[in-house]
């Protein structure tokens, strides 16, 4: 599965890109996840990519990246704010899976 995350940059984007990635990486999933920012997305999701996710830092442009989103053909939500953590990895993992659907 290709994961993109979109988030306003910073360390804690990296958190969530690894707590996904050890998440998939115990359920035996093969998955890519890239972060990129607010600039970023617009170009990037049109790259073949499975499903996307907002930050919630950045939910206040959310109808903007569902639209790009929509328009490329990737299902797009904000992730919940309990799941930007180390531990949010069964969270971020579950969201994936269910928009991929």
């Amino acid at each position: 599965m290709k994961v993109l995350f979109v988030c306003s940059g910073g360390m804690s984007s990296a958190i969530v890109v690894n707590a996904l990635k050890k998440e998939a990486e115990k359920a035996g999933m093969e998955i890519e996840v890239l972060a990129v920012g607010t600039q970023e997305f617009d170009a990037e999701v049109r790259n073949g990519w499975d499903v996307a996710m907002v930050a919630p830092q950045v939910r206040h442009r959310f109808d903007g990246f569902k639209e790009s989103a929509d328009a490329a053909g990737v299902p797009c939500q904000i992730i919940p704010p309990q799941a930007y953590s180390p531990l949010g990895g069964p969270t971020l993992l579950k969201l994936a899976n269910e928009l991929k659907k």
